[in-house]
Parts: C-alpha cells; sequence; structure tokens
C-alpha cells in the first residue's frame, strides 16, 4: 500500500483462473500451516498490539503480504478481510500480555484500561487463519472475491530525496467496500498521502489506521466526512497511548480523500495537501494547517503556546505544522482535529492530486495543469507515469524534502487530452474558476464529544 511505483489500481477481479492458481502456489509453497517455532513471513510491526489495534495492523500486514506474492490485485482485499474478521472473533486471550509498570503508569493516567497482546502469537495465528481460508477457497472461490469492481486509474511516486530517512507513506484503497466486508450499495475509494517527521513511527501508524477507523464510524453512511475526521482524532488518541508507552517523539500530517458515491470526502492534519482539477481548472478544496495562519496562531496562543519564526514559522520553536498526528509532546498545541470538506462530483472531474509539502511548497497549485497536460500530450494520453514527473518538478525546482505525488484520475485520460485540443472555449464561466466558490464545498466543523 505505500510503494513508489506508479500503479493502476482498482483492477477488474481476477478470473477464476488466475485465483485459483495464486491459491495452489501458496498452498504448494505452504502445505500446513507454520510451527510455533517457524520464522513468520512477514516483520511485525511492534512487540505488543493493543486491542484496538489489531484490525489495523493485521489488514496492513496481510495486504502487504498478499501483494509481495504477487496476488491478484482484487482478490487482495477480498481474502484480506475474510482472514482478519474471522481472527477477530476468535478467543485471543492466550496472547493477552501483564502490563509493565510503564503502562500501568499510562492506565492510571488515562483511567482505561488498555488490554495488549503478543504481536508475535496474533501474527501467527493470523497466518494460519490465512491459510485456513485459501484451503477454503480452493475448492470454492466465493463471489464476493470474483465480483467485478470499478476500475481506477492511479498514478503514485514518492521519493526519499535529499533526507537520511523515507519518511512518507500513501494508501491506495480502490476496493474500500470489500476490504471491510460493507454489504450496502455505495461504492467508496479512499486515497491517502501521509508526510512524518521526526521518525517513522506515526506517519506507519496512521497509513495502517485511519482508513480502518473510518470504515468502522457510525457516522460513514450518513455523514462521510465526520468519519474521516474521527478516525484522524482516534488514530491520534490510539498513537499517543502507544508513543508514551513506548517513549515514541514522532508525528504525521496527512491528507485523505474518500469517494462515496457521487460525492467527494477530504479530511486533513497539517501541510499534505489535495487539490481538485475540474475541466482545466484548480478548485481549492482545502487551507492547510501551518502556524502562521492566523486562526491556527491564536488558538496556540490560547492554550500557552507560541508561534516564533526561525527558517520558517514553528509552534513552540519546534514544529513547522500545527496539527499533526502524535507528537506527544507539543500536545495541545499541535492538535489532533482534522478538518474536513465535502464536494458533490459532477462528472466534468479531470482528476485529484494528493501530495506532501515536499511537492506543494515547490509546486503552486495553478502549474499542477500544465505539468499534467503536458505529459498527457507527450505520452498519448497515458496517466500511469504522471506522478513521476510532478515529483521530478518539485525536486528540479529546489525541494529536498521527501516528495510523495498521487493522482487519481476521475476520467480517462484520453478523454482529457481530446478536451485539451478542443480547448475551453464553450465551459461556462463558474466551471473555470479556480476559487472554493466555484462549487458546493461543504465544510465540516469539529464536533466536540466524541463517542
Amino acid at each position: 500500500m505505500a510503494s513508489g511505483a506508479p500503479s493502476q489500481s482498482g483492477q477488474a477481479a481476477g478470473g477464476t483462473e488466475e485465483i485459483q492458481g495464486f491459491l495452489d502456489a501458496f498452498l504448494q509453497d505452504f502445505p500446513a500451516p507454520l510451527d510455533p517455532e517457524s520464522p513468520l513471513p512477514w516483520k511485525i510491526p511492534s512487540l505488543v498490539l493493543s486491542q484496538e489495534e489489531l484490525e489495523g495492523e493485521l489488514t496492513e500486514l496481510l495486504m502487504s503480504f498478499l501483494g509481495s506474492r504477487n496476488a491478484p490485485p482484487a482478490l487482495i482485499p477480498s481474502l484480506t478481510h475474510a482472514a482478519v474478521s474471522q481472527l477477530l472473533q476468535k478467543d485471543l486471550s492466550e496472547f493477552k500480555k501483564p502490563p509493565g509498570p510503564e503502562e500501568e503508569e499510562d492506565e492510571e493516567e488515562e483511567k482505561e484500561p488498555v488490554t495488549l497482546l503478543d504481536a508475535r502469537g496474533v501474527a501467527q495465528s493470523l497466518f494460519t487463519q490465512l491459510w485456513e481460508v485459501c484451503s477454503q477457497w480452493q475448492k470454492q472461490v466465493p463471489p464476493e472475491a470474483r465480483a467485478p469492481q470499478r476500475q481506477w486509474l492511479v498514478s503514485t511516486h514518492a521519493i526519499r530525496n535529499m533526507r537520511r530517512k523515507m519518511e512518507d507513506r500513501h494508501v491506495v484503497l480502490p476496493a474500500f467496500n470489500q476490504l471491510f466486508g460493507l454489504s450496502d450499495s455505495v461504492d467508496r475509494a479512499y486515497f491517502a498521502v501521509f508526510d512524518g517527521h521526526g521518525g517513522v513511527d506515526a506517519v506507519r501508524y496512521a497509513a495502517a489506521h485511519v482508513h480502518v477507523h473510518t470504515a468502522r464510524r457510525p457516522e460513514l453512511p450518513a455523514e462521510p466526512a465526520v468519519a474521516l475526521q474521527e478516525a484522524f482524532w482516534h488514530t491520534d488518541e490510539l498513537f499517543l497511548r502507544k508513543a508514551r508507552r513506548e517513549r515514541l517523539h514522532s508525528g504525521t500530517t496527512g491528507v485523505c480523500a474518500l469517494i462515496a458515491g457521487g460525492t467527494l470526502h477530504i479530511a486533513w492534519l497539517g501541510d499534505s495537501q489535495v487539490i481538485l482539477v475540474q475541466q482545466g481548472q484548480v478548485v481549492k478544496l482545502m487551507d492547510p494547517h501551518r502556524p502562521e495562519r492566523q486562526d491556527e496562531k491564536e488558538r496556540i496562543e490560547a492554550l500557552g503556546g507560541f508561534v516564533s519564526h526561525m527558517d520558517c514559522w514553528r509552534v513552540n520553536g519546534t514544529l513547522a505544522v500545527s496539527r499533526a498526528i502524535g507528537d506527544v509532546f507539543q500536545k495541545p498545541y499541535v492538535s489532533g482535529d482534522a478538518d474536513a470538506a465535502s464536494r458533490k462530483l459532477t462528472g466534468s472531474e479531470d482528476y485529484l492530486l494528493l501530495a506532501c509539502d515536499g511537492f506543494f511548497d515547490f509546486v503552486p497549485h495553478e502549474e499542477v495543469p500544465g505539468l499534467i497536460r503536458s505529459h498527457l500530450a507527450r505520452h498519448p494520453g497515458s496517466g500511469l507515469q504522471v506522478a513521476e514527473e510532478l515529483v521530478a518538478a518539485a525536486r528540479e525546482r529546489g525541494s529536498q524534502d521527501n516528495i510523495t505525488a498521487m493522482v487519481v484520475f476521475l476520467r480517462d485520460p484520453r478523454e482529457l487530452l481530446e478536451c485539451q485540443v478542443q480547448g475551453t472555449r464553450d465551459t461556462p464561466a463558474d466551471q473555470r474558476s479556480g476559487d472554493v466558490a466555484s462549487g458546493p464545498l461543504e465544510p465540516k466543523p469539529h464536533t466536540g464529544e466524541r463517542s
């Protein structure tokens, strides 16, 4: 889910022969579940996991593992859901670990019991569950694993650039409903970019959990944007507990887009951004959270913090973002409350671009359509490599930061190229504006009380 290569996502479900071939090969390589002493085929994220972290961590483990074995892309979400959901229905109390002194101190401070499980034991059981599901499906593949899915063309590219570590992550989930067993009539697809700082723990955690909490929020059917907001907040709360237990100092910004039916919903923390391009024109969807924003400066100062300029504006002389997941020692000045907005889609939208500050600090919004238009003209309507070109443009203009760019096409690139050739002379003026007022953008305020 976090590779740097351009990819086409949401491919049609693999044919029966392709699925059968994968299952046969898997069971040939693993003719039986692993022995307790056998090495696991994946690296577990930590020594212990809390009960609330299980679904996100196990889903991430399994999707990455199946992807590494070249499972049919459309099979991965259904197979992952089957194995993880069946495991979570079992009694996992045998893996419960007694809290150590640090955990007991945290529980006393937070007044909430934290159930911690041995991560290796749970991961071993997950593999056994996967093996059992594969054995069942080898005899008869269920209809949901063969169901056709909407095709999405998503071009993604990410580079470490001049930084010592790669602290960006991105997530592409075109089969959101299949991954979480959602059976309503609303088709959903989820895309996200996270930009970590101070280490990789927070960014890895956010990339594994925000979409899981979104799927499980009761607000998802009626208020998807609120579900995204609450998912950010809940992910932040869980990571802060982990950070206190394990003495982690990192944080991450993030932006995500959930397309549910005919509506685009976005949520963000910090300075990672998403823009929409409609008929060749940029539509502004959001304002990034930076300390110099007047409302953010006032919020920080009202809490007793300060904003100062040292090469750039920083919170308490340290962080250059005012909202993020993590940053345990900068809470509450660096807030974990996300902003969100929704916008009805008309079918005239071209694409979304999600990217971190390593891109947007060097490539202005208004230059994006020209760069993508130029790429499509040189590559006969093929958008698969366009993110690579965007990343290269940011680097050529001086970006030394990690850079991630993700282009989610809402129309066929060949159609966009044809429209560019024809020009926009027939486009109504109100659809050419790059301002927020050009479309029905519906911001979602913070709700205060959380369940």
